[in-house]
């Protein structure tokens, strides 16, 4: 009884009271184009307004200014050195085909990555295109059966593939899987209570998306751009390795020449963090583009600005560049630590080490709540940064001090989306390492003869499948996010212009009603 007075007094506050500045001065609706007084929130002109504004007048950012422009000089420096390396190492690929081969068996290298390889990364390409189509698909035609699916899939999908490493006497990397499997299950089943509560908020998030913006011609934009990216890493890795391996190979004499392991594990390394770094510009940059289409939806749902994606992306391709570059940048170093230890992992897996095995995974899974956490932060950071333009540090610091002092925190811990997009990436990259290590199998190649390349080659199939899978999905969890932080942001807009939802929310969530607090 007292817990229904609190949820409805807490209504009827909403619906009597503006929504206090957390920054100390109270809100001031009027005409677009007029600010609040000094430290409130952006004007979302909630005055009678017959023509629709653009997208920079609805959201209007006092001062534009380049913020984090550092960052983002460094990030068009690490590209530059990744096009320098790229040519230079596919220069001297090209300029000895002949001996690298043209085919999958014809290859006369027995000391590194040859066209082999690079036909198996075409395999995991078009897998991981085809898998990460359908997975966005699958969401948008059955949004609350797409979270059941992810999770049974990636269950299924782990204990056959720990059965057949088992059966092929791959016993420490079986085990992994089947610990691995273990954790899904007991995850899997935490997450039943929450599901009708992250199916909502899927299914609003595609139908936002189906009638407004131009959503999924980003997505599908953004996922030509990272295939093209991950096959432009593809081929940089096993020229490379085809350039600067030593031992017969004739191109260590040509161009840029001298070979070395330690050259080879160097460039390796570089062009990793490198694609790391790009990748995730280009996936914050979508995001960042995608949630100024759902801000716009969410603050002006019958009004939307003119040009919502075109000025969103405008405005993350220039004034927040280096604060994009800079989120991007931490979350690059942290998931190449993770690659790394996942290298480590698979090596020590083939030479029989089940300890040096468990202890790696273990270690994989610390960075992977670090990843966890830097993640979360960004996301709804990118999400501020796109409506009210701020650095990243600030925007990282104000979102986090709303999300707390609103109690948003609640609805995004009993939101589902992000773990499960984020399982389902898992999934599209164990598939596309699956792929490459049956492959490995039944090519045989002559580099490979000792196993000694395996966990390499895996490594890298599982990098390329979950990073397409990740830009594909970007869309669908961008909606979701840029909601909650408009919610921390105005709560009171939600229950003012979509009510239908609210209630929705209330029905499926009734705590919300608490969470949703000014």
């Amino acid at each position: 009884m007292a817990d229904n007075q609190s949820r409805g007094e807490a209504a009827s506050y909403f619906n009597s009271q503006p929504p206090p500045n957390p920054y100390g001065q109270p809100y001031q609706y009027g005409q677009y184009g007029q600010p609040g007084p000094q430290g409130s929130a952006p004007n979302y002109g909630y005055g009678q307004i017959e023509e629709k504004p653009m997208f920079d007048q609805a959201f209007r950012v006092e001062r534009p200014k380049y913020n984090d422009l550092w960052a983002g000089i460094a990030f068009l420096i690490v590209c530059a050195g990744f096009v320098a390396v790229s040519g230079i190492s596919i220069n001297g690929y090209a300029s000895n085909r002949s001996f690298q081969g043209g085919s999958i068996y014809d290859s006369r290298s027995a000391v590194g990555l040859n066209t082999n390889t690079l036909i198996l990364f075409a395999f995991c390409l078009c897998v991981a295109i085809v898998f990460s189509y359908a997975y966005v698909l699958l969401a948008r035609q059955f949004p609350k059966q797409f979270i059941w699916i992810t999770g049974i899939l990636n269950i299924v999908f782990g204990l056959v593939t720990a059965i057949y490493m088992l059966s092929r006497q791959y016993y420490s990397g079986g085990i992994v899987f089947l610990i691995f499997v273990a954790f899904l299950i007991f995850a899997f089943i935490t997450w039943i209570p929450r599901i009708p509560f992250s199916a909502l908020m899927l299914r609003t998030a595609v139908d936002v998306s189906k009638s407004y913006g131009h959503v999924y011609l980003v997505s599908a934009l953004g996922g030509l751009c990272a295939t093209a990216l991950a096959a432009w890493y593809s081929v940089t890795l096993v020229a490379v390795y085809a350039k600067y391996s030593p031992g017969v190979n004739p191109a260590c004499a040509q161009g840029a020449g001298g070979c070395s392991n330690g050259k080879v594990i160097g460039l390796i390394v570089f062009i990793t963090f490198a694609m790391y770094w790009i990748s995730e510009w280009l996936k914050n940059t979508i995001h960042t583009t995608i949630s100024g289409v759902y801000g716009s939806w969410y603050f002006h749902p019958h009004n939307l600005p003119k040009g919502a994606t075109r000025g969103s992306l405008r405005r993350a391709l220039t004034y927040s560049f280096g604060s994009i570059s800079l989120g991007s940048f931490f979350v690059a170093v942290i998931n190449f630590l993770r690659q790394l230890c996942s290298v480590a992992r698979q090596s020590e897996a083939a030479q029989g080490n089940i300890i040096g095995t468990v202890m790696f995974w273990i270690l994989g899974c610390l960075i992977s709540l670090l990843d966890w956490a830097v993640q979360f932060l960004n996301r709804y950071a990118f999400s501020y940064i796109a409506l009210y333009g701020k650095s990243y540090f600030a925007a990282a610091k104000e979102t986090w001090t709303m999300i707390k002092d609103r109690g948003i925190d609640a609805l995004i811990n009993e939101c589902l989306i992000g773990p499960v997009l984020s399982m389902g990436a898992t999934f599209v990259g164990y598939a596309t390492s699956l792929l490459a290590f049956l492959y490995l199998v039944f090519t045989r190649p002559a580099y490979n003869a000792d196993g000694s390349y395996t966990p390499v080659v895996v490594a890298f199939a599982f990098l390329i499948g979950l990073q397409i899978c990740n830009i594909f999905t970007v869309p669908i969890s961008s909606g979701i996010d840029t909601i909650f932080v408009a919610t921390a942001w105005d709560p009171q807009a939600l229950i003012r212009n979509h009510p239908e939802l609210y209630q929705s929310m209330v029905q499926v969530y009734p705590q919300v009603q608490v969470a949703v607090h000014d």
